[in-house]
């Protein structure tokens, strides 16, 4: 028989409170059953992690028994992902639960169940009823009642699937015939041990997409199921697509803009095994998928793949877990790989473009004499160009603004940021708590109509941008960002302008022109990725340039600091160079891949009272096993919170994340941090 204790993890928010808790175990309930358990003075939903033969303690039995489990791999899979990322499991365990959504819809089915008798009498209606059988019923269903009375019809209840709608984005085209080193790729990811992590290193337009369907047909073949991972959401039209033409319905996707009720059937219909095939951004790693043979991470250098919320999960560590415990290969695919990567998988090569054209050369504009966002060149360039996308990674209309008389800046109330001014909306935001207020027609501390509206977004560019062709515009302010693909791709001419999402793996085959405007902002940045992150951006968008129809498309790359070195590789299309300085540089100062980096963030809204936990944090890791701490450092003000953090650089991160959580356990437990939030983050982005 089996145990009759069934070990609960409450799903609570407290980092103090670590289960699991022991209960009576209900029949049929096993690892992953999600139940509603008395908690203290309340019922919460809780996860089995485990059955056990006896218990110390006097156990009651569960509230009920939810309809939703989850798969015992996952179980374990979040568990790991607590120790690993030092959070809790009940908050890496909450990451599994299905989507909160309405429950099946179901609606009456009908169909004929035995001929009419000779002389049995029917209304027009009535026959044409019988005729458009077997169907789903509409409300009225009176006509349908009056044929079962009589035995003519069975009606029954069904399911009805709530389908998301694909909507079609980019290249299409027949299954081409795979080049050489295709099937040389193809055959190593076929050969590859089981738990096997490979990196499918392939320049834009090499055919990697068309490597993932042909590594997922044999596994499917193989009767194994596939996760497909891309890093945006607006990036899943597009692969869904390929996906779907390849598999049909046996793709599932899984993102936050599905509707609660498709989000759930899709779930159900994963757990079910009615989908062999997931595709979606980084949740989708948790798909309720069995046996899983194939993983595919697609752009895998993208920095979406980071969960900002706790546990702060790197989607590409976890898939690579699951690969690695459920026997499957998983595959990393990019253009312009992360040095952690290449250092740490097998490499396969795809470099040159399926169409056998040459990457566009790229064209790098000095800015530091310019006067204005759009050099010459590049104006005339993209009044010249047939379709052509334009790079700015700055969303709004302005980035900020200031009184000419008093130099009173408009700063968010709750974060030390100044606003951003979106000018359709007539709104200053927040970019990072939401805060919003009135575009302001006066000073309010001196009262001079005299305001300032400094620098450029994508918004003003999309207004401003005079070139005789039509624009649309891509950012985190669209609503429906396939519909503008669409629209883009529908269009005899145009601009597509937008942030990095341009770059992330658009196939358009009727661009001629490429545009990065202010490449070197990420350099800007106090980050030692700061580099990597400006060459992908700008190799990424000289991709989506110059390819089938689009033949001989040439890429502009404006910016203040031309001879930088990832501006420079990047504008040689050399990425092995760039990795391998990259890679020398970070080993001699023990950055990533050489080391761990984790950081500790303390915040409060009274001030000093961070600084004082951020202090006893770094004073409990001295000597111990986490390595050298720095800090603690002051962050700036968010969403009414004064912050601080300590950073820590470990050679050993298992000894180093345990040490660390074991530290924010102990603090976060004295008298003295009542009110402090802690947030630890192992890999920060």
């Amino acid at each position: 028989m089996p145990p009759p204790i069934a070990q609960v993890e409450p799903l609570t928010t407290a980092r103090a409170l670590r289960g699991p808790f022991d209960y009576e175990r209900p029949d049929g309930v096993g690892v992953g059953s999600v139940l509603v358990v008395p908690f203290g003075h309340r019922d919460v939903v809780g996860v089995v992690t485990g059955l056990v033969d006896s218990s110390e303690h006097d156990v009651v039995a569960p509230r009920r028994v939810l309809e939703a489990d989850l798969p015992a791999d996952l179980v374990e899979l979040a568990l790991w992902i607590a120790r690993d990322y030092a959070s809790t499991p009940a908050r890496a365990l909450s990451l599994l639960l299905p989507p909160k959504g309405t429950r099946s819809k179901t609606a009456l089915y009908a169909r004929a169940v035995r001929g009419l008798d000779e002389g049995e009498r029917l209304t027009a209606a009535q026959r044409a009823l019988l005729d458009s059988l077997p169907r789903f019923c509409g409300g009225d269903t009176a006509a349908l009642r009056r044929l079962e009375a009589r035995g003519l019809v069975a009606v029954e209840p069904r399911v009805v699937r709530r389908a998301p709608v694909h909507v079609p984005v980019g290249a299409r085209r027949e299954r081409p015939a795979l080049t050489a080193e295709q099937e040389a790729a193809l055959r190593a990811i076929r050969d590859a041990q089981p738990g096997q992590g490979l990196l499918l290193h392939g320049v834009t337009g090499s055919g990697k997409t068309e490597v993932y369907l042909c590594a997922a047909a044999e596994a499917l073949e193989r009767g194994r199921t596939v996760i497909v991972l891309v890093p945006e959401i607006a990036l899943t039209p597009q692969i869904v697509g390929r996906f779907v033409e390849r598999f049909g319905d046996t793709v599932a996707v899984l993102h936050s803009r599905l509707s609660p009720g498709e989000r759930h059937d899709e779930w159900a219909r994963l757990r079910r095994g009615e989908a062999r095939v997931c595709v979606g951004p980084r949740s989708a790693v948790f798909a309720p998928l069995s046996d899983v043979g194939l993983i595919v991470v697609d752009e895998e250098h993208d920095s979406s793949y980071k969960h900002e919320g706790d546990p702060r999960y790197d989607a590409r560590r976890v898939a690579f877990r699951r690969a690695r415990v459920a026997g499957a290969v998983l595959v990393a695919g990019s253009a312009t790989p992360r040095p952690e990567s290449v250092h740490a998988l097998q490499r396969l090569r795809l470099p040159a473009r399926v169409d056998g054209q040459s990457l566009p050369p790229v064209e790098v504009v000095d800015m530091r004499e310019a006067a204005r966002a759009l050099h010459p060149a590049t104006h005339e360039a993209l009044a010249g160009a047939r379709k052509a996308i334009v790079l700015l990674n700055r969303r709004g209309w302005s980035n900020f603004l200031t009184c000419r008389s008093c130099g009173r800046a408009w700063e968010c109330p709750s974060c030390d940021v100044t606003l951003v001014m979106h000018r359709s909306d007539r709104l200053l935001a927040c970019h990072h708590c939401g805060h919003r207020e009135g575009v302001p027609s006066r000073c309010p501390d001196c009262g001079s109509v005299s305001i300032a509206r400094h620098g450029t977004g994508t918004e003003r560019l999309e207004a401003e941008l005079d070139v005789g062709l039509p624009v649309f515009r891509l950012d985190a302010d669209v609503g429906d960002p396939a519909a503008v693909l669409a629209r883009f791709e529908a269009a005899s001419r145009g601009v597509l302008v937008g942030t990095q999402i341009v770059a992330k793996g658009h196939d358009f085959p009727d661009v001629d022109l490429g545009v990065v405007l202010d490449a070197d902002a990420t350099l800007r940045f106090p980050d030692f990725r700061a580099e990597e992150r400006t060459f992908a951006l700008v190799t990424q968008l000289a991709g989506r340039a110059g390819r089938g129809k689009a033949a001989g498309g040439r890429v502009l790359v404006q910016t203040l600091a031309p001879d930088a070195r990832a501006i420079a590789l990047a504008a040689r299309h050399d990425a092995d160079t760039f990795v391998a300085t990259e890679l020398e540089w970070r080993r001699a100062l023990r950055y990533p891949p050489f080391s761990t980096l984790v950081r500790i963030v303390c915040s409060s809204e009274p001030a000093g009272a961070c600084d004082a936990a951020a202090a006893a944090v770094r004073a409990r890791l001295e000597g111990g096993p986490a390595g050298a701490a720095l800090g603690p450092a002051p962050l700036f003000r968010l969403r009414g919170r004064e912050r601080s953090q300590v950073v820590v650089k470990a050679s050993e991160r298992s000894a180093a994340v345990a040490a660390i959580d074991a530290a924010v356990q102990a603090v976060a437990s004295e008298r003295a941090a009542r009110g402090v939030s802690f947030s630890v983050d192992a890999d920060p982005q």
